[in-house]
């Protein structure tokens, strides 16, 4: 019988290849049907000639990209741990799944223009599911390989939480045997005050300011309320995957708006999409992890919402260009400005 973590592996290797074969299918038959539309209705041959392009080219870079990948990153062990920063399952979906879907999504749009010749008779609105199936299948690739790591069953951490919890224990462990040793020795002298050259390196680096004194959090004794705030990482992935990129979403379904897809607005607001998604490429903890999101998507969103604001009226939410607003603006404050002179001085709450 088959073990856990091999059923595991193939339900994520299959899920995985779902995601990476089906949006491409389904964005290129909408462009066959469209493309169809505009010859001869009882001849399908050109529907047809698409569709099995679009088959073929999924089977050929499945077969050439990205089985050797798989195999390559499961057999090769040595190769998988010295790629830092960036993850090669995700680059390939982006590259070989997202770019052209999108490309045939604007194609699409295109085909309608031409066959209606005239504007006013295009429909009102895009459909909303091949776009939403692009972007929904690369975040469920997003949350496989952050799952990787995890077990489906139990309550077992991975060994990186597993690490972070024992040196946390280990702290709280120290710290409560020195105060216990000063109890019981009130008279040993005070150690000397840490210098710029007695403290680590890491925290040499950092600023020494107090600590801040924050609400407490609640704890429950009652069965109920503690069942309810229960908390688990491997739940919470699924949470954050999909609100890290509503911005992104929401810039997507813009692009099916008859204002957007009528004009030239079409192109910027897919391109920058795109652009976007390219930070799913990095790994979570990466250091330029929040950089990239400001210079790929809150920066660039900042432009291309005021401009259909000011072009073509409230047709994407104001929300939206706030939050873009606000945190780049804060990332820029608390990153940059703080370090000048102005700035630097630390300011205890009052509350």
């Amino acid at each position: 019988m088959a073990s856990g973590k091999l059923i595991k592996f193939l339900v994520f290797e299959l899920l995985e290849f779902a995601a990476f074969s089906i949006p491409t299918l389904v964005i290129v038959e909408q462009f066959a049907t469209a493309y169809q539309s505009t010859r001869n209705k009882d001849e399908k041959m050109h529907y047809w000639l698409i569709v099995s392009c679009s088959i073929a080219y999924v089977a050929s870079v499945t077969l050439l990209i990205w089985v050797p990948m798989k195999v390559l990153l499961k057999k090769k062990r040595h190769l998988y741990k010295k790629i830092k920063g960036w993850r090669p399952v995700l680059m390939m979906c982006v590259v070989l799944t997202t770019l052209p879907s999108f490309s045939f999504s604007i194609a699409v749009t295109e085909i309608q223009k031409d066959m209606n010749g005239s504007l006013a008779v295009l429909p009102d609105t895009l459909p909303d599911l091949p776009v939403s199936l692009v972007v929904t299948s690369l975040i469920m690739v997003d949350i496989i390989e952050k799952l990787r790591i995890y077990p489906l069953r139990g309550k077992q951490k991975s060994n990186e939480d597993k690490h972070m919890h024992a040196t946390t224990l280990q702290q709280v462990k120290t710290v409560m045997d020195q105060v216990r040793q000063k109890e019981e020795n009130p008279e040993l002298p005070q150690p000397a005050r840490m210098t710029q050259a007695s403290l680590p390196p890491r925290a040499t680096t950092q600023s020494w300011a107090p600590a801040l004194a924050g609400p407490q959090e609640p704890s429950f004794q009652s069965a109920v309320l503690s069942t309810m705030s229960q908390q688990d990482h491997r739940a919470e992935i699924f949470l954050w995957s999909f609100l890290l990129w509503s911005d992104t979403i929401e810039m997507v379904r813009v692009a099916g708006h008859q204002a957007v897809y009528k004009s030239g607005w079409v192109y910027p607001v897919y391109i920058f999409s795109f652009i976007s998604l390219l930070r799913i490429i990095f790994t979570p903890q990466n250091p330029l992890l929040n950089s990239l999101g400001i210079l790929l998507q809150d920066l660039p969103f900042i432009f291309v919402r005021l401009s259909l604001i000011i072009s073509l009226g409230t047709i994407t939410p104001t929300l939206g260009l706030c939050k873009n607003v606000l945190v780049t603006l804060s990332y820029v404050y608390f990153n940059y400005l703080t370090k000048f002179r102005v700035f630097s001085t630390f300011e205890m709450s009052l509350f």
